[in-house]
């Protein structure tokens, strides 16, 4: 069976209810990556809007606004450079 589709305009945004939140969990992603890097990667929700539209099973749309963290480790040797020496010198 195929998805209901959906558009989602600017003006339903504007007519979205900001709805607080609290931080329950957040987990960090782990990927090993095809040239043996280890990446983590975390969503950090910085708000929430529920819109005036359903999806086919009757739920609110909900849509976020967030940032993504990404840290890397365990990059090989092969792919790492020299580091830089700092702009910024101590007083």
């Amino acid at each position: 069976m195929g998805e209901t589709q959906f558009q989602i305009t600017p003006q339903d945004v504007i007519e979205g209810e900001e709805i607080d939140f609290e931080e329950k969990k957040e987990f960090w992603n782990e990927y090993k990556l095809k040239d043996g890097t280890t990446s983590k990667v975390r969503l950090i929700l910085i708000g929430v809007k529920r819109l005036k539209k359903f999806a086919a099973d009757g739920n609110p749309i909900y849509i976020i606004n967030s940032n993504n963290v990404v840290r890397v480790f365990d990059v090989p040797k092969e792919l790492k450079q020299k580091p830089k020496e700092s702009s910024f010198k101590p007083v």
